[in-house]
């Protein structure tokens, strides 16, 4: 199973200093050349950027319908990140696909993709013992603005019956 991933997850878990966890749930992570430029060209010096450039277990790859990406873009009212994001796990048709926008994720999965956000990749971290404090992640999560209902975590936390935020 390999995932494509938009930015977000991949930003918002370089904040965190939870990037590397991401190896170690998956072997390889794939990129299309959009989220690369969000993040490691145009996010040169922030966080995620110089965490993406030297993962050897991030691919990057061109999507074969590029020439779509305007007019789906233009049909979703989405990035070329986002966009790319769910055109390349379609074409690969591997998974899941890692993004957090809500906006991104209802075409995705009516393409038939499974979705799996920066909270979801941090319960699995979680669960499989990468991550020793969920709810400090969570609330470090708040802190770095990540924008995420805090209700969303806190029922999170309580399935797992962990303390509130």
């Amino acid at each position: 199973m390999t995932p494509v991933a938009d930015s977000s997850p991949l930003v918002v878990l370089a904040k965190l200093s939870c990037f590397d966890l991401l190896n170690r749930l998956f072997q390889c992570i794939c990129i299309s050349q959009q989220v690369w430029n969000e993040i490691v060209i145009a996010g040169a010096g922030l966080p995620g950027s110089s965490e993406v450039a030297s993962a050897t277990w991030i691919e990057t790859k061109e999507l074969r319908r590029e020439r779509d990406l305007a007019s789906e873009q233009q049909a979703y009212g989405l990035g070329p990140g986002e966009m790319s994001a769910i055109l390349l796990a379609e074409e690969l048709g591997t998974g899941p696909l890692l993004i957090d926008d809500y906006r991104a994720r209802k075409p995705a999965i009516s393409r038939g993709l499974a979705v799996l956000g920066t909270v979801g990749l941090l319960e699995a971290f979680y669960v499989r013992g990468y991550l020793s404090d969920l709810r400090s992640a969570f609330e470090k999560m708040t802190i770095e603005n990540a924008y995420i209902d805090r209700r969303i975590l806190n029922r999170r936390l309580q399935a797992l019956g962990l303390p509130s935020l």
